[in-house]
């Protein structure tokens, strides 16, 4: 199959030649009008999951307490985390660490600027 094409292509070549006059000449060509290629399934499948709604959770710190020292806890009590403030808080989306970021104020409601993406893990790793 490969050799009958190779022939096509001389023959045409060939004849395009003969028809300018020599070998010399230049030849016309036209490229053919292709279609434009439909979009790849993983933009037409994230497409379709774009208002699929999903648990997003911003967790700034952690810590670990006795059940006495949470039963003590009310209104006014303070609860120290982990964390040092300015250290960046994790971005969860559905369970998975996605992002970092930081945590900022706009219009006097919370919000975080995302400064890291994290890479996901791969395959193997996440059945561990």
């Amino acid at each position: 199959m490969l050799a009958a094409m190779q022939q096509a292509v001389d023959e045409s070549t060939g004849e395009a030649a003969a028809a300018a006059g020599g070998d010399d000449q230049p030849v016309a060509f036209e490229p053919p009008a292709f279609n434009p290629a439909p979009p790849a399934a993983d933009e037409a499948e994230l497409e379709m999951l774009g208002d699929v709604d999903m648990d997003v959770r911003i967790e700034l710190g952690r810590t670990r307490m006795l059940v006495e020292d949470v039963l003590r806890l009310g209104e006014g009590a303070v609860v120290e985390l982990e964390k040092l403030a300015g250290d960046p808080v994790d971005v969860f989306v559905n369970g998975r660490l996605v992002a970092r970021g930081e945590v900022l104020v706009l219009n006097e409601n919370f919000c975080v600027r995302v400064n890291e993406v994290v890479e996901p893990l791969p395959v193997s790793q996440k059945s561990e």
